[in-house]
Order: C-alpha cells, then structure tokens, then sequence
C-alpha cells in the first residue's frame, strides 16, 4: 500500500494477521479471496438499493406533496446519520466486532429498501414525507455499518494494497450505480413504485447467508489514539474536505439531474437512468487504474489528488453550462461531461484513504484494526458530510437560481479543495527540502569537526 504499507508488516499491531501475511507471496489466500468476495457483494447490493431512488423518486416524491428542498432533504438525511453512525461505529469496532458489524448493516439496510417500496401506499402530505425520512435514516445507519467494517476488513486483510484492493472493489460499487438506475427506472415503468425497493431489498438480505458463512473474524485489542487526534491532523483535515467536496458534488446530482434531465429534453423515467450511466461507467473503469498506480507509485497521489479536484470544477461548470460560458446545453455534451467526471472522481477519491492511512502512521498511530476502524470510520464520516450538503444545497440551489448555476457553485467546492490540496503539497515540499539541507549542513559540520580533532590534538 505504498507508504503506508511499507509500515505495515504481516501481523501489523500484534492482531491475528489472516490472510495478510500471505500478501506478499503473489497468490491470495482463500481467506482473502473470501473477504473480496464480502466486500464485492456489499458493495454490488446496496449501490444498486441506493441507486435506484435517483430517475424516479423525486417525480413521485413531488405527487405526494414534496417540494425540490424536502426531496434534496430527503436524499440528504441518509448522509447525516452515515455520518454519526460512522464515527461511533469507527470508534468502537473492536468491541462491536467488525464481521458482526457488516452483517447487521447488510440485514437492517436490505430491510428498509424493502420497506420503502410501500411507502407509496402512504397518504400525501406530511405523513409520507416524515416515513421517507425515518426509513432513510435507518437505512443510512446500516449502512454506516456494513461499509465502516467492509473498509477496515479489507485494509486489515491486504495491508499492502489498500488503495489497489479499494479501487478493484470500486467495480462493483460502480456497476451498483449503473445497473441501480435503469433497473430502477425501467422496473417502475413496467411494474409500478413497489417493484424496484423490494426487489434490491431481497437482493441484499440473499447475500447475509453467504457473507456469514465465509466472512473471516478480526480480534483486536482498543487502540491508544482517538477521532480527535487524527482529525487535527492538518493533512487529514485537508484530505477530509477534498472527500467532503467529491461527495458533495456527487450528492448534488441526486435530486437535480434527473429534474434537469426531464425538463430540458423530455427524456422517460427509463432513459434518465442511461444518463447517470456516464458517471458511474467511467467511475468504475478508472477506479482500479488509479487505485494500482497508487499502491505502485505513490509519489503521484497529490497529483491525483490536486488534478482530480480541478478537472472536477471544470466539469461542473460545463455540466449545464453555465450561461457566462454561452455554450448550448446539449445531451451528449452532458453525457460526456459525467463521463469525464467520472474519471476524475475515480483519481481524486482513491488516494484519500491510503493517503490518510500514511499520515496516521507517520504520527504515531499503532498498526493494526484499531486504526484502521478510525480512518474507516473518518472516510465514510466526511463522506456522509458531503453527501448530506450535496442534495440539501443543490435541491435548495435548483429551485432558487436553475440547475446550470447551481452546478456551477458546486463546482467552486472542488476547486476550493484542490488549490488547498495543492498549496499544503507546495508547502510540505518546502519544508522538506529545508529540513533535508539542514540534515546535510549539520553532517557537513560534524565532519569538518571530526576531521579537525587530530590536529587540535
């Protein structure tokens, strides 16, 4: 993993080490393959219950009385509680146990996806729109769960490819995104609001079973350090607002694309889900790319990190466009548009956890799962935070200035993030080079006093 994994010996904290040790020898273990198979099956099953709310709910949403603020609202609760949920469960996974976590993430989620699907039985008005936000939230702590586990399992199973295992794993989160929309929207078309919710639900609570059976277990004892020393980190904190910024710009396209979509060409329910098709394909080839490249060089994760932001803000700003540029809003500019955000999301997002991972160890913190519950746990935290803003700022932004503005401002929150990003790397070159003169001069001055002694003598 980089520099982070060159820490991280086999058995990293005194933990069982499982398949890790076998790492480096070139063929996974089965207890490895076992845990991506975990992982993959997390991953594919609840991006895809996720996903699927994007090209028609907010339509339905609005039958039953919901304004674009409560609908952004709505898409941006399951954020604020993956948020709190994330820091607890970050904070005590070894005593909640990290395979008891992810199970019990996996049931209450593919529960309440199925739930959601008679929602629609509700009467309009105040009662539909309080249940969506209870089935939401509960959902959005199973969630918090199962990916907060699923996260340090893998860090602890491969301690030396961390961002290349994520980045792999990736695929599946990105065919959840790309099979969740027009699955969804093409199951609504055909059989009505129920059909899509409980059947990813089901979907989810077939593969307890199987993650029960081959799941390995991770023992630990509590580690020393806590959320408050790794998060005045000034490398986390930075790295943690690049995570917020990415999420948030994802979160926004929640309750604004497919309203966009609609009104501008006119597109059926089925057909806005090929159009977020874009962003998670590209997503999802590049992820792995970027995760190897990381693990294997990872002198270019500030690149990724810096480059990835501001390719970003560029494509926000061309997602509508924005009117300043006076360029035509066309469909297969749009399409292309996600397609190049999706690549640059993919080279932004899979250097933050190894990169937070590194700077850990660089501090102090001790090698095993109980760190890697905290920086699991901070990730999908800082997530959660831009994931909750991205649908409450863009539904409040899409209905006061339009879409193509409201992209816009989105898109100043990556560039923000990558300057800073950019400006801290700048900076801690410096101080880098400073420090290594300063080594160099004092070596040269203990040598010239060495080399001085048999004369004074």
């Amino acid at each position: 993993m980089g520099a982070a994994g060159s820490r991280a010996p086999a058995g990293t904290g005194g933990d069982s080490s499982g398949g890790s040790s076998r790492e480096t020898s070139g063929r996974l273990s089965r207890e490895q393959i076992y845990v991506l198979v975990s992982a993959a099956s997390m991953n594919l099953g609840c991006m895809m219950a996720y996903s699927i709310l994007g090209p028609f709910f907010p339509k339905e949403a609005e039958k039953k009385g919901a304004s674009n603020t409560m609908i952004g609202m709505i898409f941006g609760c399951y954020a604020l509680f993956e948020l709190l949920a994330s820091l607890v469960f970050g904070k005590y996974l070894v005593q909640i146990g990290a395979k008891f976590m992810f199970i019990a993430g996996m049931f209450i989620s593919g529960g309440v996806t199925i739930l959601f699907g008679v929602l629609d039985q509700l009467p309009e008005g105040p009662i539909f729109i309080v249940m969506c936000f209870l089935v939401r939230i509960v959902d959005a702590i199973g969630f918090g769960a199962a990916i907060t586990a699923s996260s340090s399992i893998l860090a602890k199973a491969f301690p030396n490819n961390v961002a290349t295992v994520l980045g792999s794993l990736e695929v599946f989160s990105g065919l959840g995104l790309i099979a969740g929309p027009p699955l969804g929207g093409f199951l609504y078309q055909s059989f009505g609001y129920e059909v899509p919710f409980i059947l990813l639900g089901c979907i989810v609570l077939l593969m307890i079973p199987l993650n029960l059976w081959i799941l390995p277990s991770y023992e630990s004892d509590p580690g020393e350090h806590s959320f408050w020393k790794l998060v005045t980190l000034p490398k986390v904190c930075l790295i943690a607002f690049v995570i917020i910024s990415l999420s948030s710009c994802f979160g926004f396209l929640d309750p604004t694309l497919s309203l966009f979509v609609l009104e501008k060409f006119n597109l059926p329910a089925g057909y806005v889900g090929l159009v977020f098709l874009g962003l998670a394909l590209s997503y999802t080839i590049s992820s792995p790319l970027f995760g190897l490249l990381s693990d294997r060089m990872p002198n270019l994760r500030k690149w990724f990190l810096v480059f990835g932001n501001l390719i970003t803000a560029a494509c926000y700003l061309l997602l509508g466009p924005v009117p300043i540029l006076h360029i035509k809003s066309q469909l297969w500019l749009l399409v292309l548009v996600l397609v190049v955000n999706g690549f640059s999301a993919g080279m932004s997002i899979i250097p933050t956890f190894p990169e937070m991972l590194s700077c850990a160890y660089e501090n102090g913190f001790e090698e095993g799962i109980s760190t890697l519950g905290l920086i699991s746990g901070l990730v999908s935290a800082m997530w959660s935070v831009g994931a909750f803003m991205g649908p409450m700022l863009g539904g409040f932004l899409y209905e006061k200035i339009g879409f193509e503005w409201a992209a816009a401002l989105q898109g100043l929150w990556a560039l923000i993030s990558g300057l800073a990003m950019g400006l801290f790397y700048l900076w801690e070159h410096s101080k880098t080079r400073r420090s290594r003169s300063k080594a160099q001069n004092l070596i040269g001055t203990e040598e010239e006093q060495t080399a001085l002694l048999p004369n004074e003598t």
